[in-house]
């Protein structure tokens, strides 16, 4: 069975299987076995002398290999290379420890930040060298990692995808997480519920196709004209090849739709043993839509609902609803209240660096965030069903069933970069930067405390000691404590505005942090680090700081649909909530030269890499991928669809 770790559908599958579809992203070496003889004829006294010659030179052999192989990975040079076909599988990460007895840890070989840009280069290369060329490759790569045939028209957006110059051919799998649930509901089924969700006032924006074209858009009011419009622009160039369908966006910041665990086991597990084998069977499905099916109107109005399974808890703790589709026993949904958060799964060493996002987004492994995390304290809006629903949202928590889709806020460039107002690298000063505001969630009761916003700035600005790594005259790396005060002058970081809060919480803030003038978006680029951080949802400034000549930090568990195409600590550098590697981490890249170079190799690849893969084509075409596989599931003949050769 897949593993379906991107999209909280098992919280706790962190490494998938090698047939697994996300195993593109994770493969990892195997060891070497070697292989003894059984038997062997008695060594006389020359055959043991050469046989003692033969295992010193194959020491000697594996002893070179090793040194070649296992050296620290070189920054790509300016210009990045591009990676050679088939590139090896990397290497896993190796984790310090302490072991019974210890308090302290062993002196790292390797600083752990060199060790990561390594990895992740490794990672990109081999994921990267394995695109597919063809439109053959490509239905077969489909098959191979989805166990069922394309979508109809697959050739269609194959077409469409090349001519757009997309990069990453193959990477879709957060499509297929999305949408595995869907497969154990019957199509009619999901119509109704899109026409339930549209028909009620429930925050949600609608948009109808009929004939190939998009025939209404309704919903949001006037603050949301914007989106109405990007949103059916978005598929103007490829709306011909839709069947008809219903289609809901979702108009909150905050996402929707969250089942309960056993439930979501039930459909994932009658998607991937009955409904997907069974459409796999067919040798030579059809590559066309059905008729319109007689539960959708001509689209020329949204039915209306008199009821609604859409719940409100806005202003209300929300981690007990966001935890229910957590594995029972997973961290999360622990019996005891303060159940160990597994940072294993994503933190490295006595800093915490993160190198694994998805396992450190994936709230199920950690219960702390019930308390550190604004989202789960007191959203400032949350309208959530426990019924699988087709709401197409731009972000989500992992827990959470929406269906993710390319934001139209970046689509139309809410947050723009201007090239002319920005600086060289070596212009920049060498500080994090960050401005904001306290969203994220609503503080009520002194709930700012809880809130991860605060936390961030709280931890930034602390007075307490922090710990870096300092080399060693063996060039190893041990940690040491030092005083705040030391680096100090390399971080400003500071809110600009106090809101979503009760009067006495807002006078709080006001108290507790220092609060300066609103900076411009343009301010941004007259430093080298800059830093983005969820807020209500996912933050809509990442694309600007990528596009810029400088480097990005991003501190994220609400996901977007872009996970699988840039690559932590090659295209920018993940922070934790806790605040542990934050001093570390910019010491390292403003002091050491290796660091030096890293930071400046990281903001250029993360730049290139954005100009190639965040462009409105880019969006258009994942759009396109995921409306076509949307298409299939609501048609009653869906078993019989697909594309073949």
């Amino acid at each position: 069975m897949p593993a379906l770790v991107r999209s909280g559908i098992y919280c706790r599958t962190i490494a998938p299987g090698p047939d697994s579809p996300s195993n593109q992203l994770h493969t990892l070496f195997s060891p070497i076995a070697v292989r003894l003889p059984t038997r062997f004829m008695p060594p006389t006294n020359g055959m043991m002398r050469s046989h003692r010659l033969t295992v010193l030179l194959a020491i000697v052999l594996l002893a070179c290999f090793s040194l070649f192989y296992l050296r620290p990975s070189s920054i790509p040079a300016e210009p990045i290379p591009e990676p050679q076909a088939n590139q090896p599988a990397p290497e896993p990460i190796r984790h310090p420890q302490l072991h019974p007895g210890q308090t302290s840890y062993p002196p790292e070989k390797i600083h752990p930040i060199s060790n990561l840009i390594g990895t992740a280069q490794q990672q990109f290369d081999h994921v990267y060298s394995r695109q597919s060329k063809t439109l053959a490759d490509a239905v077969q790569e489909y098959k191979r990692r989805y166990k069922m045939h394309p979508p109809p028209h697959f050739d269609k957006w194959f077409q469409f995808a090349q001519s757009k110059g997309v990069q990453m051919i193959d990477e879709f799998d957060s499509v297929y997480h999305n949408l595995l649930p869907f497969w154990a509901v019957k199509p009619q089924t999901i119509r109704e519920r899109a026409r339930e969700a549209l028909g009620f006032d429930n925050a949600m924006l609608g948009l109808l196709i009929r004939d190939g074209k998009v025939s209404l858009t309704e919903g949001g009011g006037d603050g949301r004209k914007w989106q109405r419009e990007a949103t059916a622009g978005m598929m103007k160039d490829f709306v011909k090849y839709l069947p008809d369908m219903d289609l809901v966006f979702n108009v909150h910041d905050e996402p929707r739709v969250v089942i309960p665990g056993e439930d979501l086991q039930r459909l994932v597990r009658t998607a991937t043993d009955q409904a997907i084998p069974a459409s796999f069977q067919k040798n030579s499905p059809t590559n066309s839509w059905s008729p319109r099916a007689a539960n959708i109107n001509k689209g020329d109005r949204f039915d209306e609902v008199r009821t609604t399974r859409f719940n409100r808890f806005a202003h209300q703790p929300t981690w007990t609803n966001s935890r229910i589709s957590c594995p029972v026993d997973s961290p999360a949904r622990s019996l005891d209240e303060d159940a160990p958060d597994n940072e294993d799964s994503y933190a490295l060493g006595e800093m915490g660096f993160i190198y694994n996002t998805t396992a450190f987004s994936d709230i199920c492994l950690s219960p702390s965030l019930r308390y550190t995390y604004g989202f789960f304290d007191r959203p400032n809006a949350f309208d959530v069903v426990h019924d699988l629903f087709p709401v197409f949202s731009q972000s989500k928590i992992s827990s959470f069933q929406d269906i993710l889709y390319p934001s139209p806020w970046y689509w139309v460039q809410k947050v723009p970069y201007e090239k002319s107002k920005d600086y060289s690298w070596d212009a920049k000063t060498d500080r994090m930067y960050w401005r904001g505001s306290t969203t994220g969630g609503f503080s009520r009761a002194g709930g700012w405390r809880r809130q991860h916003r605060q936390q961030f700035v709280d931890n930034v600005n602390s007075l307490t000691p922090s710990k870096v790594l300092e080399r060693q005259q063996d060039n190893s790396w041990v940690s040491k404590e030092i005083t705040p005060d030391v680096y100090r002058d390399n971080f400003d970081v500071k809110f600009t505005m106090i809101g979503q809060c009760d009067p006495d919480d807002c006078h709080a803030q006001q108290e507790y942090f220092e609060v300066v003038k609103a900076a411009g978006q343009q301010d941004a680029w007259a430093h080298k680090y800059l830093v983005d951080v969820d807020g209500n949802a996912f933050s809509g400034r990442f694309y600007a700081f990528l596009l810029s000549n400088s480097f990005v930090y991003k501190i994220a568990l609400f996901r977007e649909w872009h996970e699988e195409w840039l690559k932590p600590w090659l295209h920018y550098v993940p922070l934790g909530l806790k605040g542990s590697e934050y001093t570390e981490t910019m010491r390292y890249f403003t002091k050491e030269e290796e660091g030096k170079k890293a930071a400046s190799q990281i903001a250029t690849s993360g730049q290139q890499w954005a100009q190639k893969v965040l462009r409105n084509e880019d969006l258009e075409v994942w759009f396109f991928r995921l409306l076509l596989e949307y298409g299939r599931l609501v048609d009653d003949n869906r078993e019989k669809l697909g594309f073949s050769l």
